[in-house]
């Protein structure tokens, strides 16, 4: 069952700043392009840390107002965080700015892993990284969200190729398969348990599909048999042994 990849959504003209690139020429990319953060490059385009909107607040918020009595807080100022503040409230180019390490991922990865790193970190936008570290793109969580625009069409052909006939051996037509605005509805009567689980299972993972609704029947009880026993075949083998 083929996901689809990062690098087939991603935007591959990169807006981008180096180490001393000048904080205000950081702020013109980000206003000039309309873009709400960048990744920050090396001299062989390896991504050294990325800059956000936050950055940018963090650096305003906390520089220092000349007209206001100094406060001070001498444990506060020792901690890890009030040191990296302090340091983007004087930052002059992009890599004092910056977070680091940078969260990325590669134009390999799937959708759905990139999806699950950015609900991680809480952060809007990934540098993409080809096989040798060096930037190729950006993806968005706008970007991310076109696989929820597949066909239906394409959805149900690819529940019955590769869930049906592929991974349970069955014929095309032995199972109902309907899909509705991404959401998946099997429905028909199966061997065995197993083999039920395994069809909604492996359908959850399909890109576009936003839910599976499980009307599908069984004849044998076989969830309390090892996957050792059972005679599931093809690639079914190995999605048994996880659920």
């Amino acid at each position: 069952m083929k996901h689809n990849k990062v690098g087939s959504v991603m935007t591959t003209e990169v807006v981008r700043a180096e180490y001393g690139t000048p904080f205000k020429e950081v702020v013109r990319l980000l206003g000039q392009n309309r873009i709400s953060g960048l990744p920050v490059v090396d001299e062989d385009d390896k991504v050294i840390g990325v800059i956000s909107e936050t950055d940018l607040m963090v650096r305003q918020a906390d520089t220092p107002d000349p007209y206001e009595p100094p406060r001070h807080h001498p444990l506060a100022a020792l901690s890890r965080e009030n040191r990296t503040r302090k340091t983007k409230a004087r930052a002059r180019t992009a890599g004092q700015l910056m977070t680091e390490p940078p969260v990325t991922v590669h134009a390999d990865d799937t959708i759905v892993e990139a999806a699950r790193t950015m609900a991680l970190h809480h952060v809007e936008r990934l540098p993409v990284l080809d096989e040798e570290q060096r930037l190729v793109g950006i993806v968005t969580r706008r970007d991310l969200l076109q696989v929820f625009l597949r066909p239906d069409a394409a959805i149900r052909k690819e529940v019955v190729d590769e869930v049906l006939v592929r991974a349970l051996w069955l014929a095309p037509r032995s199972i109902d398969v309907a899909v509705e605005e991404g959401v998946v509805t099997l429905s028909g009567h199966m061997e065995r348990k197993s083999e039920t689980e395994i069809a909604v299972s492996m359908t959850r993972q399909i890109d576009g599909v936003v839910a599976v609704v499980d009307k599908l029947t069984f004849r044998l009880d076989d969830s309390h048999l090892k996957p050792e026993g059972t005679a599931i075949h093809g690639v079914a083998d190995e999605w048994l042994r996880k659920l």
